[in-house]
């Protein structure tokens, strides 16, 4: 059986370091903003002549004054994804020819335009989203634990909940603002999806720990209640641990051969699901021990 407890506080260190070092490059470098939450518009080609090189575009684009905003990124060998300030329909229909006319024949994937004012409202409602589903949740914990307020009080449980999925969801955040930094990745509603989906599938994890912690504190008298929550975690780690793998793998072979679009997305969940999954084994219980003993000296 393996001393989880026991070596708590080096758990403790390593998921602290993680967070700080999220915080840091957070604080350093900021959020690259996609068009969901700055407005804009964005436009996906593909081109049929599959001479044109990337040079070629990004001259063109550069050379035009009519298209003087943008971002141009390589999705693929013939698909690019173009980012302008807010245009009208008109104007857009005047860029498309342009491009005709340039570089022949091609075919328009995706084009979506969003006001600056509704990327302000979705990026206040993303952030709201993500407060209320880390109250609610660790909320609903401390109400449905009531019933084992000895010898850590109920709402203790949803604390150390809630102290876990903040560092399941600073983590991806730290690792969103280095791929945007270095690798140009803007962040759109899907990364908050995605953080969404991770609170989800770690809290169902922490949930299982916390469930058999508490059919061991009824079963049995308390003589020591590390004792008990290394047995329950000892005793779930096996489920938890083989739950995850099967989605990581599922996650793997979507960012390696799944669609291109949603790669970064993908990986974002992978590092969600990993962080999650050791929230759940080395931080939420261990955090309850910690309650206790806090508890007893006072």
């Amino acid at each position: 059986m393996l001393n989880i407890i026991g070596n708590r506080f080096k758990f403790i260190t390593i998921s602290i370091i993680l967070v700080v070092v999220s915080f840091v490059l957070i604080i350093s470098f900021g959020f690259k903003l996609g068009i969901d939450f700055t407005g804009g518009s964005l436009w996906q080609i593909k081109f049929e002549n599959q001479n044109i090189s990337d040079v070629d575009i990004k001259n063109f684009l550069n050379n035009n004054q009519k298209l003087e905003s943008y971002v141009y990124k390589e999705l693929s060998s013939d698909s690019v994804i173009i980012k302008l300030a807010v245009v009208s329909e008109e104007s857009h229909q005047q860029y498309l020819g342009l491009l005709k006319n340039k570089f022949g024949d091609l075919t328009e994937l995706k084009f979506e335009s969003i006001g600056p004012s509704v990327g302000d409202q979705m990026k206040s409602r993303s952030i709201w989203a993500i407060i209320f589903v880390l109250i609610g949740i660790s909320s609903f914990i401390a109400i449905s634990f009531r019933k084992i307020s000895y010898p850590v009080k109920s709402w203790k449980y949803g604390i150390s909940t809630l102290i876990a999925l903040f560092h399941d969801v600073t983590v991806p955040l730290g690792v969103i603002v280095a791929m945007g930094h270095w690798g140009n990745v803007e962040m759109d509603a899907n990364f908050i999806v995605a953080l969404l989906v991770i609170m989800g599938f770690s809290v169902h994890d922490t949930i299982v720990v916390f469930d058999r912690i508490r059919e061991n504190l009824l079963s049995r008298k308390i003589s020591n209640f590390d004792q008990v929550v290394n047995e329950s975690v000892n005793q779930t780690m096996a489920r938890s641990i083989n739950t995850s793998l099967t989605l990581v793998l599922v996650l793997l072979a979507l960012v390696f051969f799944g669609p291109t679009t949603l790669k970064d997305f993908n990986v974002i969940l992978l590092i969600g699901v990993v962080a999650g999954t050791y929230s759940s084994i080395f931080i939420a219980s261990p955090i309850l021990t910690i309650w206790h003993k806090s508890s007893n000296v006072k």
